[in-house]
């Protein structure tokens, strides 16, 4: 992999493809930029395809001390505009897909277009009586796993968040090896990210800055939470699309790579002519 020193971290990434229309790939929390190497071969014979390992994880730098979301926002930032890229089309998973959207409205100048899958936006459901209960439990099965990296029981955090709040039950046995040992060792900035009062928090009024193509995607196999989470996010963007892909899940590049790039290059297509 190349790096890249962009905010004082360096940065692990690669750039593959010879296409006109730049697409940046962010992945979730515990994960690195292996997570779209399903897709990324396929999506680079059409685009030129920036996957990266974002700070913190993998083999990216780990800086000391609390981090913030924007930071995240300020790195995807930084490596379009030192790579040539702007305006890219940016798709982001979880809180990829939450870094994607708070950089469409933070620098809408650098995102020809959005594509989201499942961003964790919680809080956009704390005040809703009708999903206290998802709440409660989706704070209980957090506040476990942190409890568990604290401890330095990083494989047991791994484990209880697939199983808990990401895949389902009996999942994490049936992950890719290397998979999960990418997880175990991104565990700490987990524990940093959902420490970062700020995190994953964004004024859906922010998003009317942006006024380019939006794709909002979940699985109909995914955590109950997601779906109001996208309908919310679409009344804010009244230009999104939303697709569910069918079977799928929480990592729908991972699982069902075929799907998720036929839907992103049908995307891209429709909106570049």
């Amino acid at each position: 992999m190349r790096t890249e020193t962009v905010n004082g971290v360096r940065l692990a990434y690669e750039l593959t493809g010879t296409g006109d229309v730049p697409l940046v790939t962010i992945h979730g929390s515990w994960s690195s930029h292996e997570t779209w190497s399903q897709v990324a071969p396929k999506l680079s014979e059409r685009y030129r395809v920036l996957t990266y390992d974002r700070r913190g994880h993998s083999a990216s730098e780990r800086p000391a001390g609390q981090g913030t979301s924007h930071e995240d926002v300020e790195d995807a930032a930084a490596l379009i505009e030192r790579l040539g890229l702007a305006p890219a089309y940016v798709a982001g998973n979880s809180f990829g897909a939450e870094i994607a959207i708070l950089l469409a409205a933070e620098r809408p100048e650098l995102v020809r277009g959005l594509i989201g899958h499942e961003p964790a936006f919680l809080f956009l459901l704390g005040n809703r009586p009708e999903f206290a209960t998802m709440m409660a439990d989706m704070e209980r099965d957090t506040g476990a796993v942190l409890d568990r990296i604290r401890a330095g029981d990083h494989a047991g955090a791994a484990e209880l968040f697939v199983e808990s709040i990401a895949l389902g039950p009996g999942t994490w046995a049936h992950l890719p090896e290397q998979m999960r040992s990418r997880m175990i060792s991104n565990a700490p900035t987990f524990l940093d990210e959902e420490s970062d009062t700020q995190y994953g928090r964004i004024d859906p009024r922010r998003l009317e800055r942006f006024g380019g193509p939006v794709l909002l995607t979940i699985g109909d196999q995914s955590p109950p939470m997601f779906a109001p989470i996208v309908r919310i996010l679409a009344d804010a963007l009244p230009q999104a699309e939303v697709l569910t892909f069918a079977g799928a899940g929480h990592i729908p590049h991972a699982t069902h790579p075929r799907e998720f790039t036929e839907a992103v290059t049908a995307f891209i297509e429709k909106h570049e002519g």
